[in-house]
């Protein structure tokens, strides 16, 4: 690996790592960054690029399981929460199976036709101003003062209802945070309760994904492309763990709008700029 294929690998996985669970879609920003300025399709091979993006994934996933590691470990009834005790319940592990089972069953029926037919440069710019106007939306309709704060008082209705919504992030651009927290918002949770939420449900749901894509990918990764996958794998998580930390200290003061906003301007650069 020579220093530009370490420079192509640390900014991909910091660009990963920034963005996958920001509502500001990773797919849009891959798109600017890789197919359009680094081609690592060129650099290497459509195989090993493809298998790339699964890995520094893997990356920002792991950022996730690391900020969260007392709460998942709750989830398996592995360790208790302070203060958990029968009359002050947690959220549990078939509340985060309600809220995966939608999108699970949807992106099994539809993952060929997604991949055939919706991974293009305009389909990212639709998901990215859809996306940004469920946010506003929810922005403007939320209740001010939700019921639920935290993500422990979370209801099955608020995560069948979540795992609903979540179903459009299968559309590239809509960004799964961005679904998740507006549904989430929508069924009157905080947007810091629904941003928790969001956060663990991407890890088995992504997780998952990632292996299998990985399995179908796994001819691709020999040893000479091993020091550009760790790379990249390393910058994501670091930058993941950045992002997941600044991200939910400030969803609640700023809420979505910012980044519904943001999301039109990116949508807008990719049209001129890149259509």
């Amino acid at each position: 690996m020579n220093l530009w294929e370490a420079f192509v690998a640390l900014i991909l996985g910091m660009v990963e790592g920034l963005t996958e669970f920001a509502p500001v879609s990773s797919t849009g920003h891959m798109i600017i960054v890789d197919d359009f300025l680094f081609q690592t399709k060129e650099l290497f091979s459509s195989d090993i690029a493809n298998t790339f993006k699964i890995v520094i994934q893997l990356g920002s996933i792991l950022a996730v399981v690391v900020l969260m590691w007392d709460r998942f470990m709750n989830l398996l009834g592995l360790k208790k929460m302070p203060g958990q005790t029968a009359f002050a319940p947690r959220l549990n592990l078939m509340q985060v199976l309600v809220g995966l089972i939608p999108a699970g069953i949807m992106g099994l029926l539809f993952d060929d036709y997604i991949d055939t037919y919706l991974f293009s440069t305009r389909t990212v710019v639709i998901g990215l101003v859809l996306g940004a106007i469920l946010m506003l939306v929810a922005d403007w309709l939320g209740p001010r003062n939700p019921k639920t704060q935290t993500v422990d008082q979370i209801t099955y209705k608020q995560a069948l209802t979540v795992g609903l919504i979540q179903c459009l992030s299968l559309w590239p651009g809509f960004s799964r945070s961005g679904s998740t927290i507006s549904g989430g918002v929508l069924m009157g949770m905080s947007h810091r309760a629904a941003a928790d939420f969001t956060f663990i449900m991407a890890v088995p749901i992504m997780a998952g994904a990632s292996f299998l894509s990985l399995l179908k990918s796994w001819d691709a990764i020999t040893m000479d492309v091993i020091p550009f996958f760790a790379v990249g794998f390393v910058s994501a998580f670091v930058f993941a763990l950045i992002s997941i930390r600044f991200f939910l200290k400030l969803i609640n003061k700023i809420k979505l709008v910012p980044f519904a906003i943001y999301r039109i301007v990116l949508a807008a650069v990719i049209y001129f700029v890149f259509l």
